[in-house]
């Protein structure tokens, strides 16, 4: 893998000196429903919401209400990274604005939870690695399968080869989710032009802010969105980086005006094995996430609830003949929280340890999905560079 940068040395900051029973502080960055739901688990877990910074006025009352009375707001994040006393910030805005936000807070001396995906492109990724490593900053991405403990005991289980030898994984996303783009006007006011940031200018259209994954000028599409999820599962599990080549295939199924596609499954090219990643936002069956890997010993499945792993009979001489389920060997169910991540980040505030997902990971998990859009849009097999910083 060649995201890796070497790392720079740790010195004081203003979160490096929090004391155990100190209570830190943060800005929030894009009050949407994803950062209002992360504002909230961080203050479950003690730390104190000081600063909003949000465009559209409906999200940043929802936000105020959800906030210490005295947080104050803001329309331009870098007024509220001026703000003194801030710890850290936490960075839910729209995918395009996740690299200047956190260049920004950066160079304001905070460290950052960024919400996935990390980046808008591989040549973006590699400019955000090298800008935290040249940082003293600690920066958490919000993929929060990193931190969830029945992942850390199926990738033990892996490593001690329970699976064999993987031959094909395939992670799956089934939502009935899909609709037409809305164009209603807005109920409250939109800051557009900041909304919009460097993306090309367009005229105000409500759709475009109200579901900005459905376009290419502001995110990576469901592919960047859920693939960065998966994809990074996947490369974790089997101890690889990321793939050599993509091709997808998709098509706009049921979200019409929408530019991504809501249906589309991509295939990766890793040594030694290949990873089929197909999303439908058109159906409830087999309703949510999944990744099943099949191995010559064992196949393991996980989801939401957890993961199962089934013994393989081995080599069959006759195949038609096998019938029924195979037998279950091992269960790990999910019994987590759902703040384990957030709790990491704090935790690693404090002590100045590098966190559960840092940007290298980030940057290797979302470079499979970024290769696949490529090969989406351009209707060709996108191949990864040798420094893992561009398409070929």
């Amino acid at each position: 893998m060649k995201f890796s940068v070497a790392v720079a040395s740790t010195g004081a900051t203003a979160a490096s000196v929090l004391g155990a029973n100190d209570r830190p502080t943060y800005g929030l960055i894009g009050a949407g429903n994803r950062g209002r739901g992360v504002s909230q688990a961080f203050q479950k877990l003690g730390a104190r919401c000081v600063g909003l910074c949000e465009v559209y006025e409906p999200n940043l009352e929802q936000a105020r209400k959800q906030s210490p009375p005295d947080a104050r707001a803001y329309v331009d994040h870098r007024e509220m990274l001026a703000q003194p006393g801030l710890d850290f910030v936490l960075v839910a805005t729209p995918d395009h604005h996740h690299c200047p936000n956190l260049l920004d807070a950066l160079a304001a001396g905070k460290d950052v939870y960024l919400e996935k995906p990390l980046s808008m492109s591989l040549e973006e990724s590699a400019r955000m690695v090298a800008a935290v490593r040249q940082s003293q900053q600690i920066v958490q991405v919000g993929m929060q399968r990193r931190s969830m403990e029945f992942m850390w005991q199926a990738r033990k289980l892996v490593d001690e080869g329970i699976l064999g030898t993987i031959s094909a994984v395939k992670p799956m996303w089934n939502w009935h989710f899909s609709k037409p783009i809305d164009h209603s006007p807005l109920e409250g006011k939109l800051d557009w032009e900041r909304f919009h940031g460097a993306a090309p200018r367009r005229l105000p259209e409500p759709g475009r802010f109200r579901w900005w994954r459905g376009f290419w000028d502001y995110s990576g599409g469901n592919m960047t969105d859920q693939g960065t999820h998966l994809m990074d599962v996947v490369q974790w599990m089997t101890n690889s980086g990321p793939p050599r080549a993509a091709v997808c295939h998709g098509y706009i199924a049921k979200m019409n005006g929408a530019e991504v596609p809501d249906v589309f499954c991509a295939v990766f090219e890793y040594p030694g094995f290949m990873v089929t990643w197909t999303l439908n936002y058109a159906t409830s069956y087999q309703n949510d996430w999944s990744i099943v890997f099949h191995g010559d010993r064992a196949s393991m499945v996980m989801d939401r609830l957890g993961c199962r792993i089934c013994q393989d009979p081995g080599l069959q001489s006759d195949p038609w003949n096998l019938r029924g389920d195979l037998p279950l060997i091992r269960e790990i169910k999910d019994t987590g929280t759902g703040m384990e991540h957030q709790q990491n980040f704090l935790d690693c505030i404090r002590s100045r340890k590098q966190p559960n997902c840092t940007v290298e990971t980030a940057a290797a998990a979302v470079a499979g999905p970024h290769l696949a859009n490529v090969a989406y849009r351009e209707q060709r097999r996108a191949r990864l560079s040798d420094d893992a910083a561009r398409p070929v």
